[in-house]
């Protein structure tokens, strides 16, 4: 089944993206208007969110929210042929912070959010840095679909670190410098979390980034990838805290969820809406 679905996505990702994105409006259409692709949740979010907004704001939202999914999933079976060179015109970002910290020797890690295209930034981002560049990602539950986007992924020297064995994975780098990302907006299953108000709920996140850059003594670097037309982005990046392990409790995080939240506001269409990310209600927990 691998070597079908390989064959066929990367048939598919030899065609032009004009051809693509013609692919992509169909999509657009049958998410939206023939299945209605996790509406409810869409809607429910947008809501949430964005009280203040009317229905009709709302649904303009999710229209371009359809939009771009549709776009990020014919975007992804191009990763399977694009060249490096396509990616570099596509995408922009300045690489003036990764260079200070390698030149200085430092580890990062950098938090980014579902925003389109995520994966897309993976390919950018080994492209401007010289250390291992090593991306902390959640396995596909299924097998098959798992090792097809560990392909794509790696194809310009990605090391990819598995969630799931994140200690064990990253012995070989301890001792050396890197650059390492991960997209710190998932929704947290176990319950070592700092909850904080997030888009107008109290919302759980992850505890592992900041207890491992403040463990690692991490330089933490924000990252916002914004669209700035059909198949180009650019990524927007901060040096957040150069040494993380000198900040106070919870610190990391709670500068994250602002920042994330301020990204989403600028830009609602472009952040993941469809996923369940207030499945779990907060009882009054506190961060410790």
């Amino acid at each position: 089944m691998y070597y079908l679905l390989f064959g066929v996505f990367y048939l598919l990702s030899l065609l032009p993206f004009w051809v693509l994105y013609i692919i992509s409006d169909g999509l657009y259409l049958l998410l939206y208007y023939v299945i209605g692709y996790r509406k409810d949740i869409i809607f429910t979010n947008l809501k949430q969110a964005f009280p203040e907004k009317t229905a009709r704001a709302h649904r303009a939202i999710a229209k371009k929210y359809m939009k771009n999914l549709a776009d990020h999933m014919v975007e992804t079976i191009k990763m399977m042929s694009i060249s490096k060179r396509q990616v570099s015109k596509r995408f922009d970002c300045d690489s003036s912070i990764f260079q200070y910290l390698e030149d200085n020797n430092r580890k990062s890690q950098t938090h980014l959010g579902h925003f389109f295209n995520w994966e897309w930034a993976n390919l950018y981002i080994s492209m401007l840095v010289s250390h291992p560049f090593l991306v902390i990602y959640k396995p596909i539950n299924d097998k098959v679909f798992n090792r097809l986007f560990g392909y794509m992924r790696k194809r310009f020297g990605t090391i990819l670190i598995s969630s799931n064995n994140l200690l064990r994975e990253m012995q070989p780098y301890k001792k050396g410098d890197y650059t390492s990302v991960l997209v710190a907006d998932q929704y947290p299953r176990g319950r070592s979390v700092y909850w904080f108000p997030f888009l107008n709920k109290m919302t759980p996140f992850f505890k592992g980034p900041e207890i491992s850059a403040k463990r690692n003594d991490l330089a933490v670097v924000f990252g916002n990838i914004r669209k700035v037309k059909r198949g180009y982005y650019k990524i927007e990046t901060k040096l957040a805290f150069e040494h993380a392990k000198e900040t106070e409790n919870t610190a990391v995080t709670e500068a994250f969820v602002t920042f994330l939240e301020d990204c989403i506001k600028r830009q609602p269409e472009n952040w993941l809406w469809s996923h369940r990310r207030w499945k779990r209600e907060w009882k009054g927990e506190t961060n410790k």
